[in-house]
């Protein structure tokens, strides 16, 4: 019949705006959605996560849970409320390699990158741009020392 892709706060879906506006026209059973959501979402609480609703001819339907953007997963490793309003001179939270490399392997099938070393690059880019460093390094610096190989160990 249709398929709905929305933003939800993991956990806390609602029948508000977006979901009960635009499942209302459907005829499905709105609390039954909000629910499954959040029963999907709760280990992801804190979060804006996608949420694709297809619905059947039936009224059935059934739910798809993305990933959360990977700067939604940068704030929540390093505890910042936010990204930084001029990353290039504010500092708003630090990450290990470790957390950096547990982001990358969340995100893996979803990036474009080749190799896991590609994808840690992507997301060291993506800190660079809220003003987060990795190891205490701008994220710049931090790239190059991961072309360097100075973390190749903690890939094995």
């Amino acid at each position: 019949m249709g398929e709905l892709k929305v933003m939800v706060d993991a956990g806390k879906a609602s029948a508000g705006a977006p979901l009960g506006p635009a499942l209302g026209p459907t005829g499905i059973n709105i609390g039954a959605v909000v629910a499954k959501i959040n029963e999907k979402t709760v280990s992801l609480a804190g979060m804006k996560v996608p949420v694709t609703i297809k619905i059947n001819k039936d009224k059935s339907f059934d739910i798809e849970v993305g990933l959360p953007p990977i700067s939604a997963l940068i704030k929540k490793e390093s505890k910042a409320a936010k990204g930084a309003a001029n990353p290039k001179t504010d500092v708003m939270g630090n990450l290990t390699i470790k957390q950096v490399i547990s982001i990358a392997h969340t995100k893996y099938d979803k990036l474009n990158s080749y190799n896991m070393k590609k994808c840690v690059a992507e997301v060291i880019g993506s800190c660079d741009s809220m003003g987060v460093t990795i190891e205490g390094l701008k994220a710049r610096d931090a790239q190059k020392s991961l072309r360097e190989g100075k973390w190749d160990a903690e890939f094995k």
